[in-house]
């Protein structure tokens, strides 16, 4: 499409490409999903994130094309959170709708409709619906008519703010409506009812998210918009305009946290607050969950990676999170867990539980979803949800956790379960790592449950089939991170058995709770190549040890944080013996690690195979009974069935070669190959050198 070089008002149609003019100044509109946003003349315009990295630094403070995933994979988080939420009010709309008739039909009153009501009548007293009914509230509006006028402080601009909500966006009538009274009628159609859904961008810059937000979420009804520069809510309110929203974004200056504490004792709060700044999310995190409505989402994004992934300033990780770093591969996920700690830890202080829906690290930042709820006894879970790592970061990467606490289930007289919250015994690792006897260190608190809801990731999918090609232009890559995220939980188990595009078809909006209790028990994952380093010898294909595990009995899957990672049930004994036993059959060492390296420790402990040794009277080189099957021979004997092959007809029986492990090992690389290699962009590759968040927007 050729661009459009005539000259367009501010409040004409918006187009891609289009010149806009207005108060004599001259901008180009960019398309991102269904909003446009404007950017000055002079100002790099391309959508490509592959621009060089002057040119992003220039843009980045109108337009940054780096963050489009995120925008989008945000749109599309709340738009499914969004549908789960209006469909559970909806839901409690209809029960109090229908339990008010039979309560009526009980006491044998007619139900006389709201609607029915002159507009000038006084209203009866069984069909007042007002808060200040309460017997408390109600002497407290009869005191204010006593109070010296010259005592009165003049309302707050968040004060002023919600005063203008109610009246010009009607939120008192939909605050009513959402929250029944048993002195309420509801006689009108359920289906006209909309209930409430408010959205805060809190550091919105040029308020490219909320546009979206608006553009794409059917379910959002008010929008705030807001940035502590005057210049940035200037630019917030030009696209507003542009994109013909006034009358769903509000466009607010001031410091967005004492912009979110001012609805700490108010009635209106937010259903969805997203924190995406330039560096920590931290100093937020507080104001956002007090402002937060009642089972209301929290979005937040950090890119201060070399705080919450790195152990180059552990003091600050502990200020920010309030633990400590994990070092290695995994430290992405420990950030993640870092960040969820800070959150569930927060939340807990006001008697409310987090469940995270979808907790992913995504280039050089991290994302989360948290659903938060008022739910007391949830919040005594936490601590048996928090966990310590003991991690061998300077040896052979093992790790060890341990849980603060222990919650029990215990069954009442009625049946019912509830928990016993007791100590955890301590220590449950030693000062030394047991596999190459180097010292661990400590890691956390952190987070120890569940980093996702699957459920909630099948209808993101589900909706992501059905949305145009242009909405999200990152479509491939949140199939495809979305697909590895739900394996993480589910270990490809759900998956096998039914296909993605056939099971996210028929799927009710509303998204199953994870169980409060429910633990991760084996977090974080490992990558051969980098155990491999450890005892000297060639790495093995990810394939081949997914398939040894496999063949053990053990659950193996990938982590959506780093390409060639394993997650699995199995333990560092059973890992350790299978990379010895790829040193053994594929990969003999040449150059053994020499003493006091983490690696000869781990050989010291493995022993000799006697089937190995040449028996008396035979020669040195009979090794053809001996022989180890090759990757062509497995393949052969699978033959393409899932039964596994008999393990006299694969390798000789052998004694185990590391410590207790007490299986033997096959390299069954058809086995752990996965299956959908190919169909989903799993992993993306920085489209250009210096790939990160650059500098803080001047």
């Amino acid at each position: 499409m050729e661009p459009d070089h005539s000259i367009h008002n501010i409040d004409a149609v918006p187009e891609a490409g289009a010149n806009v003019t207005h108060d004599g100044k001259n901008y180009t509109t960019i398309k991102e999903g269904l909003a446009y946003i404007l950017v000055p003349h002079g100002i790099p315009t391309s959508t490509d994130p592959r621009l060089s990295k002057e040119d992003v630094q220039r843009q980045q403070v109108f337009y940054n094309p780096i963050q489009q995933f995120n925008r989008d994979l945000s749109v599309l988080a709340i738009k499914t959170f969004g549908e789960d939420f209006t469909a559970r009010k909806h839901q409690k709309h209809s029960d109090n709708a229908e339990k008010k008739k039979k309560a009526e039909k009980k006491r044998g009153k007619k139900e006389k409709p709201i609607e029915a009501q002159e507009d000038n009548a006084p209203l009866q007293p069984d069909t007042v619906a007002d808060v200040n009914t309460d017997s408390r509230k109600r002497k407290h509006v009869d005191d204010v008519d006593n109070v010296d006028p010259s005592q009165i402080s003049e309302p707050t601009a968040v004060e002023q703010e919600i005063k203008k909500m109610r009246v010009d966006k009607g939120v008192d009538k939909v605050m009513h409506e959402s929250s029944p009274r048993p002195d309420v009628q509801y006689s009108e159609d359920p289906r006209s009812y909309r209930p409430d859904f408010r959205i805060l961008d809190a550091l919105s810059a040029t308020g490219l998210r909320a546009l979206r937000y608006a553009k794409e979420i059917p379910s959002a009804t008010a929008i705030t918009a807001n940035d502590m520069s005057s210049k940035a809510t200037e630019s917030i309110a030009l696209n507003i305009q542009h994109n013909q929203l006034n009358d769903k974004i509000t466009a607010h200056t001031g410091n967005a946290i004492a912009y979110m504490y001012g609805f700490v004792d108010s009635k209106i709060g937010y259903d969805v607050i997203d924190l995406d700044p330039y560096g920590t999310a931290a100093p937020f995190i507080d104001a956002a969950v007090q402002a937060l409505n009642n089972d209301g989402l929290l979005c937040v994004t950090c890119t201060d990676s070399a705080i919450f992934a790195s152990h180059g300033y552990l003091e600050k990780t502990y200020s920010q999170y309030g633990g400590l770093p994990l070092k290695g591969v995994p430290c992405h996920e420990g950030g993640l867990r870092l960040l969820l700690h800070a959150i569930a830890s927060s939340a807990a202080r006001y008697g409310k539980a987090i469940e995270p829906l979808l907790s992913l690290s995504i280039d050089y930042y991290i994302r989360v979803f948290v659903r938060i709820r008022k739910a007391p006894n949830e919040v005594k879970l936490l601590a048996g949800k928090t966990m310590i790592v003991y991690h061998c970061d300077s040896g052979c990467g093992s790790w060890s956790t341990q849980f603060l606490a222990r919650n029990r289930p215990q069954d009442n007289r009625n049946g019912d379960t509830f928990y016993k919250h007791t100590f955890a015994q301590a220590p449950s690792s030693g000062e030394f790592c047991e596999h190459c006897g180097f010292k661990r260190h400590l890691s956390g608190p952190m987070y120890g449950g569940p980093l996702h809801n699957t459920a909630f990731i099948e209808r993101m999918l589900a909706h992501l089939q059905q949305a145009d090609a242009d909405t999200y232009q990152t479509n491939e890559r949140i199939v495809g991170m979305l697909h590895t995220a739900m394996e993480e939980m589910t270990y490809g188990v759900e998956t096998d058995k039914r296909s993605g595009s056939e099971k996210t078809k028929q799927l009710n909006s509303l998204i199953p709770r994870v169980d409060p209790a429910e633990l991760d028990l084996h977090p974080f994952f490992f990558i051969p190549s980098a155990l491999a380093k450890v005892i000297t010898c060639q790495a093995p294909p990810t394939s081949a040890v997914r398939g040894a595990l496999m063949r053990a009995g053990y659950r193996v899957t990938m982590s959506h944080c780093k390409p060639g990672s394993i997650r699995t049930d199995a333990s560092w004994t059973a890992i350790w013996h299978i990379m010895l036993e790829w040193a053994r059959q594929r990969a003999p060492v040449r150059n053994p690690p020499t003493k006091g390296k983490p690696g000869h420790e781990i050989f010291a402990k493995s022993v000799l195979y006697e089937a190995d040794k040449p028996k008396h009277g035979e020669p040195a080189n009979h090794t053809e009974a001996n022989a180890e099957p090759t990757v062509d021979d497995l393949d052969g004997a699978q033959s393409g069935s899932a039964e596994p092959v008999k393990e006299t007809e694969a390798v000789p029986a052998a004694k185990p070669s590391y410590l207790n492990a007490s299986f033997e090992v096959i390299f069954d690389e058809k086995l752990g190959k996965d299956r959908d290699r190919g169909k989903y962009v799993r992993y993306q590759i920085a489209p250009r050198e210096n790939w990160g968040p650059m500098s803080r927007a001047k």
